[in-house]
């Protein structure tokens, strides 16, 4: 189907970022232990650099492991997210979810987005069973509501990922947003720590600020300029909409996570790699970069004659 390991502007785009990675995570070694927030940016520096990598081969592989990738991704920040509101013993609802996620998976391999888009309202009809067969309703109107909100977020939403990978140039397509979005959320956190005065939703997320948004905000649209060669056109309606996506719908991701985790009480469940929490926040600003990027670009690719932004 694809396979882009072997093609010039892969290695190239690998080479850039490993480069920086590395150069920073050197840097970040020598200055860790002047401060908390140093030794914070060095370990997340660290769990990059061995995620990079496996991010690149994952969405440069050929057929349909990519797409499998991202299913078992999907798959782990389900269980993780069952961990957390402490539903991983009610088993009907967690194996019905993990067969979502594989129904989601095979309808973007078959190319079947409006049944696709239906999934939503299957999947509630499927869950809205459970209490039926199993003959209870003690807390089921939770059961069935959480059930149905991981599904949206972290089965339909985030896979849209897989159909990214359809798209023209696809597997860079997906790699460009993940590095966009990525580099938003971190630089964003980086300012925060050591510049921000003025939170952003104290509530919510403390450790964030205007500062850093402001900041983070428009070096994201300048590298998304700067990488505007892993796009199928290098028009700036294409890269200025990249930028954007990454920069409000990573943010708008970043919160709604924050905002479960800091209802139910608990931050992280175990550690996906050093420096990170655990699966569920590895992708928790794609669920909603995802859909936003991939209308987007299947906006523009469906008019290509669009040469301005201006009709």
């Amino acid at each position: 189907m694809w396979q882009i390991w072997h093609e010039p502007i892969y290695a190239q785009t690998f080479a850039i970022v490993m480069g920086v990675l590395l150069t920073l995570t050197v840097g970040f070694f020598f200055l860790r232990s002047r401060s908390p927030q140093l030794q914070a940016g060095w370990a997340s520096l660290v769990s990059w650099s061995i995620a990079t990598p496996v991010l690149f081969v994952l969405l440069g592989a050929s057929g349909n492991w990519a797409l499998i990738g991202l299913g078992i991704v999907s798959v782990m920040a389900f269980k993780i997210f069952f961990q957390l509101t402490g539903m991983y013993h009610r088993s009907y609802f967690v194996w019905l979810s993990y067969g979502g996620v594989a129904a989601l998976c095979y309808l973007i391999h078959t190319g079947s987005r409006e049944l696709y888009n239906t999934m939503p309202m299957i999947f509630f009809a499927a869950i809205c069973l459970i209490p039926i067969v199993r003959n209870s309703h003690k807390q089921m109107i939770q059961y069935m509501a959480l059930t149905l909100m991981a599904f949206m977020f972290l089965g339909w939403s985030f896979l849209h990922m897989g159909w990214i990978l359809k798209l023209d140039r696809g597997p860079y397509l997906a790699i460009y947003i993940t590095i966009l979005t990525e580099v938003f959320d971190n630089l964003s956190l980086a300012v925060s720590r050591f510049f921000g005065n003025h939170k952003m939703f104290s509530r919510i997320t403390p450790r964030r600020n205007w500062e850093g948004f402001f900041v983070a905000a428009p070096l994201t649209i300048l590298l998304a300029f700067s990488f505007r060669h892993l796009l199928p056109e290098q028009s700036e309606q294409w890269w200025i909409a990249s930028g954007i996506a990454a920069v409000f719908g990573g943010s708008l991701g970043d919160l709604v996570l924050s905002v479960i985790r800091r209802d139910l009480g608990i931050k992280d469940v175990g550690v996906f790699i050093i420096g990170r929490g655990d699966f569920l926040s590895v992708i928790d600003r794609l669920i909603f970069v995802a859909p936003i990027f991939y209308y987007l670009m299947w906006y523009l690719e469906a008019n290509k004659t669009l040469t301005s932004w201006v009709p």
